[in-house]
Order: structure tokens, then C-alpha cells, then sequence
């Protein structure tokens, strides 16, 4: 089913990356701007919209009233549902999202590798197939021990439901524990017409050669993308890890302080000029909601007028209390 998302007032021009910001104003005001291709919400308890380009993240903000994330596109954006998943398409990018039930898709595992196998499927079949960018927010996040973990039984179902869709390398991603019902799986990606240029942070093992003892088969994405246009720096969910291992286990403040450090060498790895501005927005994922003043307050200091959105969410570690992923534009 193609919904009429159509605006032909706004003309294709070059592929430059979608445009990102945070905004407050109501979901349908967002939709009917020139080249929306998503817009996004935070609050677990508000299903998405019946337009396909919105999607309500199942996370929730420290802030009330919550700013939407907006993304928009050169050119005019068509829509569609193809059963649980959702898409749009425009100035040469492409928005797909697919949420999954656990109780019926037979578990953790098996849940994650038919979202990939799906969104797999469908983005071969578009022009737009490089994909650049995907996030996974995954219920319950830390439970379990060991190979047991919901986040390792998320990482072999992703692996096995893949196949050869990023034969080409993997994608900047993110992976946070949502606090909605853990049975409720979300991914959302965003894909181009040409593939990007993968950076790796020296400071860390890439994250597809971690040691065994991160699971049976380790996460599988790159610590940021340079989009197509290399006008763009998509950065992955980036903490407090040093080489492979986790920094100041329940330490905040040092925490938050290495995940800086970390962005900072994200930034001149990908030849890009140092620090964050008002047009680069940044997620602020916390595992304690309460930190949230805190929080705000140190990174306002350190990143005056960069956009930040908070999150309360679980982080793929345990001992971890803080990530942050976003945008930077050159």
C-alpha cells in the first residue's frame, strides 16, 4: 500500500544527507513540511501514526514536553506499510522501520533475524539499498546471564537473519534496551543510493573483532559513516569503552567524560573539524533517568548550543550508564 505523501512542490537537487534536527510542534505539522522522510517520537505508551513516515520510538525523554526528530530530504517523498513494516523514499534516501513481537516470532533470537531477513528483502528490491545507518532498541536489554543475555541472543539473530545485506561492510548503528514491553523489538534504518566511507575509532577494537567473551558472535556495525556526500558524519551509539573493554564500571561523570574523548577521535578520524554546533544534534541515551539534570547540565557546558535530546534507556552493558550517537554536518 503507497499513502499520498507526496509533495511535488519541492524539486530533486544533488544528494546531500537528510537533514536532522529537533523540533517542537505537533507530529502532523512535521509531515506536511517539504521532504519530511520520518519523524519521531519518544514516549512508549503512544502508538506510532497511521502515516508510515511516523514512528514512535518505544524510549522515553527526561524532557516534558519531548522535541520530535525530524528528518528531512531533497525532493518529494513517497510512503507505503508492507505488513509490520514501514517505509518512505525521497531525494534518493530511503526510511524503513519494522517492529516485531517476540511472543510471536519465537523469542529473542528468532525475532531479531526476521526483522533483518525482512528489512533485508525489502531494501534490496530499491534503488536506495546501500544501507548507512540502523538502529535497534531492544526490551529487557541486560537480562539473562551470560550467552543467555537478551543483547547477545539480539546480536547472533541479527547475524543469522542478515545474510549478505552489508556484504559491503557494516553500517554506524545503535543498540539501546528500550522500557516498554520486553517482547516489543524495533529497527529502523536509514539507506542510500551509494555507499559511505566506514570510520573506525582508534581508541577501540572495532566492535566485529571483540573477544569471545562479548558473546557467540560480536555486534556487528561500524563506529560512524561518512554519508555518500561527505557532507555528513553519522556516529553510532558511542560510551565509555576503551579498546574492547568498558571504563569507569558505574562511574558517571568518567564515563561521560571518556564518551567525549571517544567522539572527539571519532571526529578527527573521519577528518573532520573538531567539537559540535548548533546543527549537529546528539541522542543522550541514560540508563538512570534521574541523571538527566546532571547530565544536561555537564554536556551544555562542554557542547554549548548543540541540540541534545535525553533518553532514558538501558545500555547494551551493564556497567555502562551513559551513550550518546547523532549527527555531525561539515
Amino acid at each position: 500500500m503507497t499513502q499520498g505523501c507526496e509533495n511535488p512542490q519541492v524539486e530533486v537537487r544533488a544528494r546531500r544527507a537528510p537533514q536532522v534536527s529537533y523540533r517542537m510542534a505537533q507530529v502532523a505539522t512535521l509531515l506536511e513540511a517539504a521532504g519530511t522522510l520520518a519523524v519521531f517520537g519518544f514516549d512508549p505508551s503512544v502508538p506510532s501514526g497511521d502515516d508510515p513516515r511516523h514512528l514512535q520510538v518505544a524510549l522515553a525523554s527526561t524532557d516534558a514536553p519531548a522535541p520530535l526528530e525530524l528528518w528531512q530530504v531533497d525532493g518529494p517523498v513517497r510512503c507505503g506499510m508492507e505488513g509490520a513494516l514501514r517505509w518512505s523514499t525521497g531525494g534518493g534516501w530511503l526510511f524503513a522501520a519494522i517492529e516485531l513481537d517476540e511472543r510471536e516470532h519465537g523469542g529473542t533470537l528468532a525475532t531479531a533475524r526476521q526483522a533483518y531477513d525482512m528489512l533485508h528483502r525489502f531494501v534490496a528490491g530499491h534503488d536506495a539499498r546501500h544501507v548507512l545507518r540502523v538502529w535497534n532498541y531492544i526490551g529487557a536489554i541486560n537480562d539473562g546471564e551470560g550467552d543467555a543475555e537478551r543483547y547477545k541472543r539480539f546480536c547472533e539473530g541479527r547475524a543469522a537473519g542478515m545474510g549478505d545485506f552489508f556484504a559491503e561492510g557494516f553500517p554506524a548503528a545503535t543498540a539501546i534496551g528500550h522500557l516498554a514491553a520486553e517482547h516489543r523489538l524495533q529497527v529502523y534504518l536509514l539507506a542510500g543510493e551509494q555507499g559511505g566511507h566506514r570510520v573506525e575509532n582508534p581508541r577501540q577494537v572495532s566492535a566485529w573483532r571483540y573477544p569471545r567473551q562479548y558473546g557467540p558472535t560480536p555486534p556487528s556495525f561500524a563506529r560512524a559513516m561518512i554519508l555518500p556526500a561527505r557532507d555528513t558524519l553519522a556516529i553510532s551509539g558511542t560510551a565509555a569503552v576503551v579498546g574492547h573493554a568498558s571504563a569507569h564500571h558505574d562511574d558517571l561523570d568518567a564515563q561521560l567524560e571518556e564518551t567525549l574523548t571517544n567522539l572527539d577521535a571519532l571526529l578527527a578520524s573521519a577528518d573532520m573539524r573538531a567539537g559540535f554546533d548548533a546543527h549537529s544534534p546528539l541522542k543522550v541515551y541514560l540508563r538512570h533517568g534521574s541523571d538527566a539534570p546532571r547530565v544536561r547540565d555537564a554536556l551544555q557546558q562542554r557542547l554549548p548550543g548543540v541540540p541534545l535530546l535525553l533518553l532514558h534507556g538501558d545500555i547494551c552493558r551493564r556497567e555502562l550508564l551513559v551513550e550518546i550517537d547523532g549527527w555531525r554536518y561539515a
